[in-house]
């Protein structure tokens, strides 16, 4: 089994926006993930929709430009960046949905084979979001009719995709009142949690330090006690936007073995 690792673009923010009581400068990567497994591909969120953020004065509100400024790369962008990896559309089996906000949806519905994995409250949130989150959701990127494997929260906690241990995704709330991880078992590396927005930063992992934009404070932090209780057992915890941690990630064309 092999994990890749890839950016779609960039986010330039505020460091307050990610982890609360700090404010500067910040600029952080948006990432995906392609886990290459025997039976076949699967994909950890998709970043941003190059289509939709053509024009992204236009596309997303003043609010989440002035606050993000997302930034696409055209060569990070999921069809671009999988063609390189010679993988095709079809290719792709199983498309794991982390939440979705919209710089972790460009994928959604270009996988003609794929069963996009969520959670069923992720998908109903983002029909009707609380105020303060319907900003972070783009209607386009996921309202499509695709083949959707709905999982129910706690009652599907620890979800074993292929039934053998090597790909199992978490409930984590938080974030959002959906949001998931991936716990990748790899052969070598050992186990690795691509956490995604359930844990920004090292910072909020290491200080508990709350994110800037949850639903729920109180279950954002147990998911981070269940994130550290799980570094302390040997898990590799990768966060969801820190560009220090970044730095230090294998790339595509390298990869997690």
């Amino acid at each position: 089994m092999k994990l890749y690792v890839f950016q779609a673009g960039v986010l330039h923010s505020n460091k307050g926006a990610f982890t609360a009581g700090t404010n500067e400068t910040f600029v952080v990567p948006v990432p995906y993930f392609l886990i290459e497994h025997e039976k076949g591909y699967v994909l950890f969120d998709s970043g941003h929709n190059l289509a939709t953020l053509k024009n992204v004065k236009t596309a997303v509100s003043e609010v989440i430009y002035n606050a993000y400024c997302p930034e696409v790369f055209e060569d990070g962008y999921v069809l671009n960046a999988l063609k390189k990896a010679g993988v095709k559309p079809e290719d792709i089996m199983y498309h794991i949905c982390s939440h979705l906000h919209f710089d972790h949806t460009g994928g959604i519905g270009l996988f003609p084979n794929a069963t996009y994995v969520l959670q069923r409250h992720e998908l109903h949130y983002a029909y009707a979001p609380d105020p303060f989150m319907k900003l972070a959701y783009l209607r386009e990127d996921f309202d499509k009719d695709v083949n959707w494997l709905l999982l129910d929260g706690w009652n599907t906690d620890k979800y074993d995709l292929f039934e053998d241990g090597k790909i199992i995704i978490y409930y984590t709330p938080g974030h959002t009142s959906g949001h998931q991880s991936v716990l990748v078992n790899m052969p070598k590396e050992g186990p690795i949690m691509l956490a995604a927005d359930a844990c920004y930063t090292v910072e909020n992992l290491n200080e508990l330090k709350l994110s800037g934009l949850a639903c729920d404070n109180t279950a954002y932090t147990n998911t981070l006690l269940k994130f550290r209780d799980m570094q302390k057992r040997g898990v590799k915890i990768v966060t969801g936007h820190d560009p220090d941690a970044w730095g230090s990630m294998k790339k595509y064309p390298d990869f997690y073995s």
